[in-house]
């Protein structure tokens, strides 16, 4: 009985760590970022309403639980054709998709789908590639630890298949 209690101990604790370790971008830099760049389109509202970061904003989907989500999942939200569509086709937000996207929504949709018309409804872009890797550091620390081991295991999978 002791080693499954320690075992599921490890598993929830180590999950975060581990994945942190996974996710190379700083935590504390991506909330200075996400309050410069992000928060007026973009809420990180939990399962409870309660608003973490951002405000209130409805012009960019709730990003709370993004790490490792599907593409184009929360419910609620309106989005564009072409990344509905990958979504449906099971992307996921892991690091260099997340990372990829923010700084270029529509041409990273076109490569994606290999679709020159294809567009995007984000028109912000970060310009620097370590913020958005901060950017997407922060949003995983709202992110479940096992939504993060999926995206992981999704990630590896993906660089095998590649």
């Amino acid at each position: 009985m002791k080693i499954i209690t320690v075992a599921a101990a490890m598993t929830l604790f180590g999950a975060p760590a581990f994945a942190a370790g996974h996710v190379s971008g700083d935590p504390t830099e991506g909330e200075a970022q996400f309050n410069r760049q992000c928060f007026a389109c973009h809420v990180v509202r939990d399962d409870d309403g309660q608003v973490l970061a951002g405000r209130n904003a409805k012009t960019g989907p709730n990003l709370y639980g993004v790490a490792g989500r599907t593409v184009a999942l929360v419910g609620d939200f309106r989005y564009g054709d072409a990344i509905a569509q990958l979504g449906e086709a099971g992307a996921i937000w892991n690091e260099p998709n997340f990372v990829a996207y923010v700084q270029d929504p529509t041409d990273w949709l076109r490569e994606k789908l290999d679709d020159r018309r294809a567009r995007g409804k984000m028109v912000y872009k970060v310009r620097q590639e370590n913020q958005a890797r901060n950017i997407f550091a922060y949003l995983a620390t709202f992110t479940e630890p096992g939504a993060l081991m999926q995206m992981l295991e999704k990630g590896a999978e993906n660089e095998l298949n590649q």
